[in-house]
């Protein structure tokens, strides 16, 4: 059933879905497909619990296979580049009238722990910001993680620079300037991972 609703979402985006269609495809009636899912808004928290696990499991083999930040984010890409409309569906534009529930932030916690241990490996570098003291105070967005404060600035960095860079080659906004962007992406993690 989900299948179909990736489908669906893939030629219409997640705004538009519809169990009715879903139902149709399928061959059964739309009442019938209620009895899996209550409302639309039901099918996308499955959807989204989808995505947010494949993106952890796929960070979390990653990290088992030794992968440094590097590897990680590289990891990251190929997830995004496999199956745009996962990645889009939670780190796009909100789904308008939709609120994911509180238990789906479990898993996107656990990936980015899972990327705050990098951080955390790597050695320092430079000299502590305005930023960094501003986090000291500022960390509940951490998920209780005791990186310290240097480490969860360098975190935002790769997390917001490279998310930006990711979401205008998926949106196709690289097409036709006649660079590569995977040696955008590997440029800008060379400049987070040396500073």
């Amino acid at each position: 059933m989900t299948r179909h609703a990736w489908e669906q979402m893939a030629t219409a985006g997640a705004s538009a879905l519809s169990l009715n269609a879903i139902a149709k495809q399928m061959g059964m009636s739309g009442p019938a497909l209620y009895r899996y899912f209550a409302s639309r808004d039901d099918l996308i928290t499955e959807l989204v619990r989808e995505a947010y696990r494949s993106l952890a499991d796929t960070l979390h083999e990653a990290s088992a296979a030794g992968a440094d930040l590097s590897g990680l984010a590289h990891a990251l890409r190929d997830w995004a580049l496999t199956d745009p409309h996962r990645y889009f569906l939670v780190y796009g534009t909100p789904v308008p009238g939709y609120q994911a529930p509180a238990d789906t932030t479990a898993i996107s916690s656990e990936i980015m722990t899972t990327l705050l241990d990098a951080c955390a490996a790597l050695p320092r570098a430079g000299a502590a910001t305005s930023f960094d003291s501003h986090l000291e105070d500022h960390r509940d967005w951490a998920a209780g993680h005791h990186a310290p404060s240097g480490a969860l600035h360098r975190f935002l960095t790769f997390w917001t620079r490279l998310h930006g860079v990711l979401s205008l080659e998926l949106a196709g906004h690289f097409t036709g300037m006649g660079f590569d962007p995977a040696r955008l992406f590997a440029a800008e993690l060379d400049e987070l991972m040396s500073s």
